[in-house]
């Protein structure tokens, strides 16, 4: 093992995140912390947007994409457990773009353009000239090669199951699909899953750490996976325990670790099932635009039902300082199945909060 220029630590790095995932005790949460740097680590020769460019998802130039990764850690101090990477992303569902739909390139943003227009018509096949999915493991492989010694590459959004499904025939067609041809629905998930674990497969290979690890939102000491189901918020919990409980169980089987991207009010109802799928290992909340924060005490039964039901907690923004003090004093002990992202304005900021968190 070793450490990263962006993070020479590296090896405690690993060391308390394995402990943590595994169920030991740091005395506090786990903490991704990021701080801006005064001055960037490395320097490199500036390179212009191209005309055109719509941001971070995007395919329009490669050799920019290449650029992007060079610069991304260089002005970012990573502290507590927090670890530098990039990620050969494409859009937020990187698996329906390998299997057939078209990048539809949006100010910051990707759609995925509807592919299968009737159920005869379904194809989730492996395509090993498909463009984009020739684009990031090509971009992917690059930034291993950059990252050498610097800092780790992520996998890309892949996502699966209904979500997959509802980019690649359509949001509409697929809630009709649910009830007219329930049987058809439950063969295509079969093949998306299993497209899935082969797009995986290839990826952990290639961005796996010399222990092993993986990352996406966080590192984790195996094979680590982000799911979701966004598309939960429009069907009842019946539906997702018929439909997607055994997708999501499956592939928490197929993972080390694995954490839920649970998104917005719509789907709170479904947290029973989340709760009784065995292997998935942490929710991360996401409340959505419009309602509190993700540290609003509106929240914090969901946060106390799920550690009560041996599930971590992960907060992709913990609401600054003030926001760390009062989900110490709520949840005091429990705070230790946490993980929380947290920007500081400086070093010396994310020390304070590190000892602000630790119980």
């Amino acid at each position: 093992m070793a450490g990263l220029l962006y993070r020479e630590d590296m090896d405690e790095v690993r060391h308390r995140l394995t402990t943590w995932w595994n169920g030991g005790d740091l005395g506090r949460p786990a903490l991704q912390i990021t701080a801006p740097r005064a001055e960037p680590l490395e320097r490199f020769e500036p390179m212009a947007a191209p005309e055109g460019w719509t941001g971070h998802y995007s395919t329009k130039n490669y050799d920019y994409r290449v650029y992007l990764s060079k610069i991304a850690c260089a002005n970012i101090h990573y502290l507590a457990e927090a670890v530098p990477h990039v990620a050969p992303d494409l859009a937020p569902n990187c698996l329906a773009l390998y299997l057939g739909c078209q990048g539809v390139e949006m100010p910051n943003t990707v759609w995925c353009a509807p592919c299968m227009d009737s159920p005869e018509a379904a194809r989730f096949e492996y395509a090993p000239d498909n463009f984009y999915w020739q684009f990031s493991s090509r971009l992917g492989r690059e930034q291993v090669a950059l990252g050498r010694g610097k800092f780790q590459v992520q996998f890309p959004d892949l996502i699966e199951g209904l979500d997959t499904f509802a980019a690649m025939r359509g949001t509409d067609e697929l809630l009709v699909d649910l009830i007219q041809r329930p049987g058809w629905v439950q063969q295509c998930l079969r093949q998306i899953t299993d497209r899935y674990f082969h797009y995986y497969d290839v990826l952990y290979d290639l961005f796996r750490d010399e222990v092993g690890g993986s990352i996406f939102w966080a590192w984790a000491p195996g094979r680590m996976a982000k799911f979701q189901c966004d598309f939960s918020a429009m069907i009842s919990p019946a539906m997702f325990g018929e439909f997607m409980v055994p997708v999501l169980t499956e592939m928490c089987e197929r993972v080390s670790y694995s954490m839920f991207h649970w998104d917005g009010p719509g789907a709170i109802p479904h947290h029973d099932h989340l709760l009784s799928i065995p292997r998935l290992t942490m929710l991360q909340w996401t409340p959505g635009a419009g309602v509190e924060p993700i540290s609003h005490p509106r929240w914090w039964p969901l946060y106390h039902k799920t550690v009560e039901a041996g599930k971590k907690v992960i907060l992709v923004d913990g609401g600054g300082m003030d926001g760390l003090k009062a989900l110490k004093r709520e949840f005091g002990e429990k705070l230790k199945q946490f993980m929380i992202n947290l920007r500081a304005a400086s070093p010396e900021q994310a020390g304070e909060m590190v000892r602000v968190a630790t119980l």
